[in-house]
């Protein structure tokens, strides 16, 4: 099954799963919980709030090496936007490539997906755990983002 075929197919629709597919063109699925959801919200708003000239994209779909990976929430220029944004999966990663980590998701998967996601054109990928957020280039780990000096270590959730 490709990206295009997984979008398309009427039982496929409105799941409350993430979808990926990985290099088989097998479906993998994860529950989120609602903490999860918020986290999401949060780090988006943020991008929205200290950048300018691009845009987020919320499960953002990324052909990989590996099969299609979905970022939790990414950021792109206005540029890589205009090239990406038909595409039913991004060609290329948008610059800033986010996950949140779920109670599913193991370090391994984590690594593989910081190394697919800037093999692929991101310039940094953050990992969100339990509102802590880590920072990766093609470096290796960041003090903080590069791109986003002002993105905070800690996101919490107030409620």
């Amino acid at each position: 099954m490709n990206w295009q075929e997984v979008c398309e197919h009427p039982s496929l629709q409105d799941l409350p799963f993430k979808i990926e597919l990985d290099e088989k063109g097998q479906i993998v699925m994860n529950a989120v919980r609602v903490i999860h959801s918020l986290y999401q919200g949060e780090i988006e708003y943020r991008l929205r709030t200290l950048l300018k000239g691009g845009k987020t994209l919320p499960e953002c779909a990324i052909k990989t090496s590996k099969g299609t990976k979905v970022a939790d929430v990414a950021w792109a220029t206005t540029n890589t936007v205009r090239k990406i944004k038909d595409e039913a999966e991004c060609s290329i990663a948008p610059e800033i490539c986010i996950e949140i980590l779920s109670s599913s998701n193991t370090r391994d998967e984590m690594r593989e997906k910081i190394g697919l996601y800037l093999e692929k054109g991101a310039h940094e990928v953050w990992i969100c755990e339990s509102g802590a957020m880590r920072f990766y280039n093609a470096g290796g780990e960041l003090e903080h983002s590069i791109l986003v000096s002002e993105f905070p270590k800690i996101i919490e959730i107030d409620a």
